[in-house]
């Protein structure tokens, strides 16, 4: 089996998944970052395709940064100044040739991570 990577947000706040989301994947290797690609969720609030495909999938530490702060403003909610999440970065490592699923539960205020199924 060959590994992959994936995610889904959702919106907690308005209880709807979260379309139009940027996400950034990097490949972390010490203190250097590599950009790989970026992806915006879809209706679902996933990505179109794996976020790492199977062909590319390699063990080691990735980081997904999700720009909340872009979403939450295109979702017409009260915004501040700075706003309490603009950025919200998730660093993991993978190592096995497995299914990672990386979900993001966000709000205005908050958000919680784990790793899914």
């Amino acid at each position: 089996m060959t590994g992959y990577l994936t995610t889904h947000v959702l919106d907690t706040a308005r209880g709807c998944p979260a379309e139009g989301l940027r996400i950034d994947l990097f490949r972390v290797a010490g203190d250097e970052r590599q950009h790989l690609k970026t992806l915006v969720t879809n209706a679902d609030g996933r990505t179109d395709a794996p976020i790492l495909s199977a062909e590319v999938f390699e063990t080691g530490v990735y980081e997904l940064v999700f720009h909340a702060g872009d979403y939450l403003d295109a979702c017409g909610m009260p915004p501040e100044s700075p706003r309490f999440l603009d950025v919200v970065p998730l660093r993991f490592g993978v190592s096995a040739a497995a299914h990672y699923h990386v979900p993001l539960l966000l709000s205005p205020f908050g958000y919680s991570t784990y790793r899914g199924s």
